[in-house]
């Protein structure tokens, strides 16, 4: 549509050539509206509407604002979305908005699956719950009926991540790009923590008597306060129409001022185990950007960019690194234009514990509790070697508690072997000490639909140059 205005624009301007001049004087190149304006571009078409449609594949990201006991398939689900949505520059569903749905499917648990869980004691291992969301309801009371396909990589509670502020800088007294990204980013964390005060979390008793249940053989499924799903709808929704006037067509011409910050939704899924150096990436601006009220990128414009740098997980808990960078922006059915954007902030879920650093590239740290955990199974191997120091259960026990939980202590306290009880403390030991210390590390996944906040022309020193690529798959 934006490129028949375009087109229209450039109609007229060949029409006016032919004929006199007006009266009034013509705008010199020096006036600022004109210095980003397309050459052909003097006459801005006086009536054309721009179509108010969110299309099919828009992503709503629906945030779970109470806990659910998983009961049975059809059992209704209730959210909110935690992200607006727009249409071109309109505010179409804003933050808040209801949405309620159903656990559509409960998969079946392979035997293989079953079996591991119960040798660690635990005999309800969780299942893999697919949910569908089928109405959104405004605020204003409307019922919207909708139809949506959750996408993988969604059913997380989340978190966001910003970039590290530049080392040495934190004294200086910060550029007008610098200032302004930094407001940006401010932005981002307030509206994230205003979507997250709609999660009826639980209390701290709470969230310890469901930690308490989860430990016992036997034990209910939970989908967590706070989860998010990016529910693709579709089906188009239509809001109607609005004229193209001609200071729209003006700034919409404009670049984008250096240290702007656009929020946009990652259509090219990544992660640093299967991604390579040099793949394109693609992200939809999901808020239209307004610079003094002025639009000069409206929701739909379209980012490209590339994978710079990749570094996938290795053993000995080596995590996977990726950073991407963007080049090059283009209006819905415009002409792209070069810019220079890079990651500013990632919504990703907690368990990945992502790092940004201060171009945006992202690294898996290690879990916080991995020396604690380890130091546990190794304590309670220690113990069964006590011999009759405590008896002579205890030690056993404790050691087979160490391989395989309650199972383990029930074996420990039948079987009349200390042997075999240093023999499962050993194993425990051995089994959390590989996992957290020497088998592969975590990599960075970034699935279809990341909500990113870019920021435009923030980048101001040189991009560390990427790791040694390791040819082996380790």
């Amino acid at each position: 549509m934006l490129l028949a205005c375009l087109c229209a624009g450039r109609l007229d301007a060949q029409d006016a050539s032919s004929s006199p001049p007006p009266a009034s004087a013509p705008a010199t190149e020096s006036e600022p509206a004109l210095t980003h304006r397309q050459p052909a571009l003097t006459k801005p078409p006086a009536s054309e509407l721009i179509s108010l449609t969110v299309p099919i594949g828009t992503p709503l990201r629906v945030l779970l604002d109470h806990e659910v006991r998983v009961e049975k398939v059809g059992q209704p689900i209730h959210g909110r979305t935690s992200e607006p949505l727009y249409a071109f520059d309109k505010l179409i569903v804003p933050v808040g908005a209801e949405v309620t749905g159903q656990i559509s499917n409960i998969e079946e648990i392979s035997g293989g699956k079953r079996t591991a869980a119960a040798l660690d004691a635990d005999f309800t291992p969780p299942h893999k719950i697919h949910v569908e969301f089928n109405e959104l309801i405004l605020p204003d009371g409307k019922h919207i009926p909708i139809r949506t396909v959750v996408t993988p990589g969604s059913g997380e509670v989340m978190q966001l991540v910003t970039a590290a502020d530049e080392k040495g800088q934190k004294n200086a007294p910060p550029s007008p790009v610098a200032q302004k990204t930094k407001e940006a980013k401010e932005a981002a964390k307030r509206d994230w923590e205003a979507a997250k005060t709609m999660v009826k979390e639980p209390g701290k008793m709470h969230k310890l008597g469901r930690y308490a249940v989860a430990q016992l053989p036997v034990h209910p499924q939970y989908i967590d306060a706070g989860t998010i799903y990016f529910a693709e709808l579709q089906q188009p929704l239509d809001f109607g129409t609005e004229p193209m006037t001609p200071k729209m067509i003006e700034s919409l011409n404009a670049a984008p001022p250096p240290g702007s910050s656009v929020r946009a939704i990652l259509t090219t899924p990544l992660s640093s185990a299967t991604t390579k150096k040099g793949d394109e990436v693609e992200a939809i601006v999901a808020q239209p950007l307004f610079d003094e009220g002025r639009l000069i990128l409206p929701q739909g414009s379209r980012l490209n960019g590339t994978v710079l740098q990749v570094q996938h997980a290795r053993r000995l808990s080596r995590n996977g690194q990726l950073r991407i960078v963007f080049h090059e922006i283009s209006l819905p059915d415009g002409v792209p234009r070069k810019v220079e954007a890079n990651l500013e902030g990632v919504q990703a879920g907690q368990d990945q514990h992502l790092k940004l650093d201060a171009e945006g590239g992202a690294t898996a740290t290690p879990s916080p509790t991995r020396f604690v955990v380890t130091a546990a199974y190794v304590g309670l191997g220690a113990v069964s070697f006590l011999g009759d120091t405590f008896g002579d259960t205890g030690p056993r026990e404790a050691g087979s508690a160490g391989g395989y939980k309650l199972i383990g202590i029930g074996l420990g306290a039948a079987i009349h072997s200390q042997q075999f009880g240093m023999a499962m403390g050993v194993f425990g030991a051995g089994r959390s000490v590989y996992t957290n210390f020497i088998a592969r590390g975590h990599d960075v996944v970034y699935p279809k639909n990341t909500a990113m906040e870019i920021g435009i022309g923030t980048r101001t020193g040189a991009v560390p140059k990427p790791a040694a690529q390791n040819p082996t798959n380790e």
